[in-house]
């Protein structure tokens, strides 16, 4: 589940609070369909543009899934919860989960609740009539053996609806979201002031920074606060951002610049920058152009701006160079501990952050140790022995208080002693009696992340450590709960840096002049010194060394002996003029980019390498083949990308048992594989840019294991038989594979698979359409007409034909009789909507290369718009299909945002919900084809097709709006897409039957027609009882537009 949320990361030690932080200020509830690409992003949007922590959730699990842990984790971490009720929030089991949840939490945890009530009366909600209704006659009907759960989401939906929220509706979105955000900003603001009672020490220093700042002056001020590491530089900006982001127009964080800036460098930063205030996720090429576009964009805007952990001036002269970059009232706040740095770049005023002081420091020691303000008495004179030994620096205290928290006084004096013992300076003491008191495995987790892990991202993490044997999920976990290391929200592993440097400091004592016998090696200096002098003992564990710039090594061919300890080897950017004779045995994790031999292993070596589970050779020049997998039993993961002089992969891999992912993208080389691939453990096969490859292996029949199979680029002209076999498969990608001329019949088989990409297979005559297949791009194909069975298409959420979609070529080389399969896809889909009228699955409308109309639409004209002078309606009308052909105008350039708008308009009326296609870059004309079922629009709108004139009778047509962004100016400008001609035809029950029969006719019978003329039609008349529903119409594969309050500016739509 992906996750969204606009924290960052802290880079620094905190005043500690004596109650859990909220992980989010906001937590968004929200039914996607309704609103998430209109009011909730728009709300989101404004939100994070007041630094206002907020999270919303990208992805919704499948029909019938149950709400995820980690989601309701998240629920209980945020402070604030929005719940933004739609007409349709009720259909959703997950939003009702949610609901519930967050009810749980506002009564048990203080969770402030504020609903939104987006286009539906709150009493709507409260009664639970209408689409509510309806939403709940199906939950009882599919939940009837948990009732009980379907009493507790009504109990929700009432204690929601009767809190005081919002009403919103659609001409009052923008100023609602202004009164949302400032009550918001007003509530936190409150909620920050009062929870600095629970940090020890901060209020007075607020008070201090606030003053440095002088909010109430005009002019741009730049502040530094300046201290030692773990001082509390970080939580103090922090808190003061929180407590005055409300009054300014944008707000950014830049947390851990010195981190973010070695390892992404000062452009990502840049761009950070902007997208948190301008919101827009703009690329810069280098650090002038980003100096330029912040000088340009801001100097008009009232920010505030901090920058926190910065220790070179090349980065605020690259990020806040000057007052005159920004506009009046603007305020910027630096920390660092270079009090130079601050000096050098002219702040206005600078504050030091002193440490606490002894009666602070007793406080947060008690609240820690013993959980309340001040230590019991037999404790007490042990306390202030260790507050002297703190030396008043708050991440200190707070170690040693949750190190010491539930032990025996006789453990107090123990620990104590063993601190004055310590020869290091008092800040290490007390940060090495937290490590002793790990695990050893604990302390390994710990050693490894202060000497190779530290900002590095979570999931590698573990997957390392656990590949190295470390049990990283409970080892982190107590790691974390000692606050020696934690994960930020964008899923990187922290740890804060004097811990990191009191793990290197604990490793460089094992042998402080002999690097050799050092259990960790990091530095290139040692590296190099043990490598070439061949000095390398048992005790090295671990090595990475991951260079910026590339450096010549001459290591000693024998350094890597047999007998070496080494289990975890990382290389990156070094050029060995020597390759190694022998690697380690006891390897587990291999990594490097760049193997400079040209076998692998590069030697036969008696023992197997039993342990060994990850090898990633990217990029490896010299690489052209590798020797017997049958010594590598145990291993999962094997990488060669980029490898382009690879030629050969050793015949024992096609049975190896334990192998679970292969990667050979990129070699170029590779032109064979062993005959037949029989891994029982096998999950993803990689072969994309093989361009050499003509044949892949025959697949086994115990390979059901494999999820996606990659062989985009290659130059394969068919697929084995043997595919079927991969009845696991859910994802395949042949994607430009030019030879490939058919698809096996055995294709069938794979009834999981859910993505198919055959685009750019221009000799692919045959398309084997899956039913199970949710995307298919036959972009470029040869394909000729496909089948017309409805069934075939029903699940598709994606269907691609064409180069319509931006940086495609062209679909000229379709060879179609008269367009005729296209045409007679669309009339399964009208067939199909009788049995799925709410278009829950199946394709939408489809677009595709054409210039004429088909004559079954009785009523068309040319230009953009048409009508049916008087339209009798009556219970045998199904929907409406439209027919639109457009391209672009000769004398414009084509521009990647053209969309086109289908609007209803009946006697005169425009009815508001208007599908639409996006992202149009027509080299040639086209044909769109869209139908039209009342589930569509919503109830007033479907009324409305019901009221006649004075004649009785009603006029419908439908009008095609056009419309284009300027990417530089982000303004609507007269588009490049031209309506040349549209058809209409009201389809009735009889058109169902005609076109059944004439669909059966041309399949030869091969295709068994819908029978059962008496299927029930879901007319406009019965429709106003049904839920509403608005169904999402796609174009080529890309999403179109659809919004139910889209409303194209009249002066800015051009009309052809």
């Amino acid at each position: 589940m992906a996750a969204i949320s606009t924290q960052t990361a802290s880079s620094s030690s905190s005043f500690s609070s004596s109650t859990p932080q909220w992980k989010y200020d906001v937590f968004l509830s929200f039914r996607g369909k309704d609103t998430r690409n209109n009011f909730t992003d728009h709300l989101y949007v404004a939100l994070k543009q007041k630094g206002i922590f907020t999270f919303r959730d990208e992805e919704k699990l499948e029909t019938g899934k149950s709400i995820s842990p980690e989601l309701m984790k998240t629920i209980e971490e945020s402070r604030f919860a929005i719940v933004i009720l739609s007409r349709n929030y009720a259909s959703s089991t997950w939003c009702l989960d949610e609901l519930v949840k967050i009810i749980g939490c506002m009564k048990e945890m203080k969770m402030t609740v504020l609903p939104i009530f987006y286009d539906v009366d709150p009493s709507t909600v409260r009664k639970q009539v209408g689409t509510f209704a309806q939403a709940f006659a199906k939950h009882e009907k599919l939940f009837k053996d948990y009732i009980d759960k379907v009493q507790t989401w009504r109990t929700a939906l009432r204690e929601v609806a009767n809190l005081k929220g919002w009403h919103v509706q659609a001409r009052l979105e923008s100023q609602i979201i202004q009164n949302i955000v400032g009550e918001l900003c007003h509530k936190l603001s409150y909620a920050f002031s009062e929870n600095t009672e629970n940090l020890v020490g901060i209020i007075s220093r607020v008070e201090k920074l606030e003053s440095c700042l002088d909010l109430g002056s005009n002019d741009v001020r730049i502040i530094g606060i300046w201290g030692m590491e773990g001082i509390g530089k970080t939580t103090l900006a922090r808190v003061v951002f929180h407590m005055v982001s409300d009054k300014f127009e944008g707000c950014c964080f830049l947390a851990n610049v010195r981190g973010v800036c070695e390892k992404d460098g000062l452009v990502q930063l840049q761009q950070q920058l902007i997208l948190q205030i301008l919101n827009e996720n703009m690329s810069v090429k280098d650090v002038y152009e980003g100096v330029l576009v912040i000088k340009n964009r801001l100097h008009h805007k009232r920010i505030l701006l901090v920058l926190d952990d910065v220790d070179q001036f090349d980065q605020l002269d690259k990020l806040a160079g000057n007052q005159v970059w920004f506009g009046l009232g603007s305020r910027v706040i630096i920390t660092t501990r270079d009090k130079h740095l601050l000096q050098n770049l002219g702040v206005d005023e600078i504050y030091e952050a002193n440490g606490l002081t002894y009666d602070e420091s007793l406080h947060l020691l008690s609240l820690k140790a013993f959980k309340k303000g001040h230590p019991p008495e037999d404790y007490l004179k042990l306390s202030e022995d260790f507050v002297y030994y703190a030396h008043g620096l708050p991440l200190a205290v707070e170690i040693l208080g949750l190190f010491l928290c539930g032990r025996s006084i006789n453990e107090w004096k123990s620990t104590l002693k063993r601190l004055k013992e310590f020869l290091e300076n008092e800040i290490l003491r007390v940060r090495r009696i937290s490590f002793e008191g790990l695990h050893e495995t604990e302390k390994e987790i710990f050693l490894n992340i202060a000497c190779f892990f530290n900002h590095m991202e979570k999931r590698k993490v573990v997957e390392i450590l656990n590949y190295l044997g470390l049990f990283p999920n409970i080892g982190l976990g107590v790691l974390i709960d000692k606050s020696l290391v934690k994960f930020c929200d964008d899923h990187t592993l922290w740890m804060h840096d004097l811990l990191q440097e009191m793990g290197k400091n604990i490793v460089y004592e094992e042998c402080p002049k002999e690097p050799g016998k050092r259990g960790k090696l990091w530095l290139f200096k040692d590296i190099n010194d043990v490598f070439t002098k061949n000095t390398g003992k048992k005790a090295i564990q671990g090595i990475v060394l991951k260079l910026q710039k590339q450096k010549e090594a001459y290591w000693n061919p024998e350094c890597f002996s047999k007998d070496l300890d080494l289990k975890l080897l990382i290389i990156d950017n070094v050029h060995l003029l020597h390759e190694p004779k022998y690697l380690p045995n006891a390897l587990r994790y291999l990594d490097w980019s760049g193997y400079p031999s040209k076998y692998f292993p590069s030697s036969f070596q008696l023992k197997p390498f039993d342990g060994l589970k990850f090898i990633q050779l990217k990029n490896s020049l010299k690489l052209i083949e590798t020797h017997d997998f049958n010594e590598i039993p145990n291993l999962e993961k094997l990488v060669l990308e980029g490898c382009i002089n690879f030629r050969s992969l050793h015949p024992s891999i096609g049975v190896h048992k334990k192998l679970t992912f292969l990667n050979l993208k990129g070699c170029k080389n590779l032109r064979s594989l062993p005959s037949k691939f029989e891994m029982e453990s096998l999950e993803i096969l990689i072969l994309s840019g093989c361009s050499n490859l003509k044949r892949i292996p025959v697949f086994g029949e115990n390979m059901e294991s494999v999820l996606e199979l990659y062989l985009d680029g290659t130059a394969i002209t068919k697929l084995p038989t043997s595919i079927g076999n991969l009845t696991g498969l859910a994802s395949l990608n042949v994607k430009d594979c030019k030879n490939l001329m058919s698809l096996p019949s055995t294709f069938l088989n794979m009834k999981r698979l859910k993505d198919l990409n055959l685009s750019g297979c221009s000799k692919l005559e045959n398309l084997v359409t899956k039913k199970s297949a949710k995307e298919v791009d036959v972009s470029g194909t040869a394909t000729g007409l496909l089948p017309y069975s409805n069934a075939l298409f029903r699940p598709l959420k994606k269907l691609a034909f064409s180069g319509f979609m931006p940086r495609s070529p062209n679909c000229m080389g379709l060879k179609l009789a008269d367009n005729q399969g296209f045409i007679d896809m669309f009339f399964a889909m009208i067939i199909n909507s009788l049995w799925h009228p709410l278009f829950l699955s199946g394709i939408r409308d489809i677009v595709f290369p054409g210039s004429e109309i088909p004559k079954w639409f009785r009523y068309q004209s040319i230009g953009d718009e048409v009508s049916i002078p008087y339209s009798l309606l009556c219970n045998e009308c199904l929907g409406i299909a439209v027919c639109v052909v457009f391209g672009s105008h000769s004398h414009h350039q084509i521009l990647e945002d053209n969309s086109l708008y289908c609007c209803l308009i009946v006697n005169g009326k425009q009815i508001n919900s208007t599908p639409g296609i996006t992202s149009i870059v027509p080299l040639s004309d086209h044909i769109w084809l869209l139908y039209l079922i009342p589930q569509f629009y919503q109830y007033e709108d479907i009324k409305s097709l019901w009221e006649c004139n004075a004649n009785g009778s009603s006029q419908i047509g439908i009008k095609i709006l056009s419309k284009c962004w300027d990417l530089k100016t982000n303004e609507i400008i007269p588009s490049m897409v031209k309506v040349k001609k549209c058809g209409l035809r009201m389809v009735y029950k009889k058109d169902i039957k005609d076109l059944n029969e004439t669909m059966a006719e041309r399949s030869n019978n091969n295709i068994t027609p819908y029978e059962g003329l008496d299927v029930p039609h879901h007319n406009f008349d019965n429709s106003i009882a049904a839920e509403s529903y608005k169904a999402k119409l796609t174009c080529d594969g890309y999403e179109g537009a659809g919004s139910s309050n889209y409303e194209p500016h009249p002066k800015r739509i051009e009309s052809s």
